[in-house]
């Protein structure tokens, strides 16, 4: 099922052939630099179910997203439901993870912004949230593209005190 496309990109729902594709990015180092480990592919199998079943229980999630052109599956973007404990918690946040071979394209500004309008069409959300550990500079650069507010810093709980990655920065929109 389609959900949403934009001139160049498809986001859709999920299939079990793009498990494949999906477990080499995620075991890919680039594309993994800002989080804590790249993933095997149990892990990404787990990941891709919990993606899975988020959909069933809301209706919206991570799209899986390709490009309209090719229908190649490039990595995901979409919605997540997040409960770790902060005081912004719980919420909804916009998130992408897209194979480096198609970064610097405009993909994940492009998926995103049609994401919120997405949103804001169904009535889906009154606020989401992006955040990212503060050395990623290309995630924190798509959140101002997509018209973000910066809204301050937290430490992630998920990670261990003097972990690099420990300090996010997070910005949210009004839908």
């Amino acid at each position: 099922m389609t959900f949403i496309e934009t001139d160049r990109l498809v986001l859709r729902e999920w299939r079990n052939d793009d498990r494949r594709t999906f477990a080499e990015m995620n075991a890919n180092e680039n594309v993994m630099k800002y989080f804590p480990a790249c993933l095997d592919a149990r892990e990404t199998d787990m990941m891709v179910s919990r993606i899975m079943a988020e959909f069933e229980e809301f209706g919206v999630g991570l799209f899986a997203l390709e490009l309209k052109e090719t229908r190649e599956f490039i990595g995901f973007v979409g919605f997540h439901r997040f409960d770790f404990e902060a005081p912004f918690s719980p919420g909804w946040e916009i998130g992408w993870r897209i194979s480096d071979r198609f970064w610097h394209k405009g993909y994940a500004t492009e998926a995103a912004t049609a994401c919120f309008d997405y949103a804001r069409k169904h009535d889906l959300f009154d606020r989401v949230y992006s955040f990212t550990a503060v050395p990623n500079i290309p995630s924190e650069n798509v959140m101002k593209r997509i018209g973000m507010n910066y809204t301050g810093k937290f430490r992630h709980p998920a990670l261990p005190d003097g972990h690099w990655l420990k300090e996010h920065l997070l910005y949210s929109i009004d839908l």
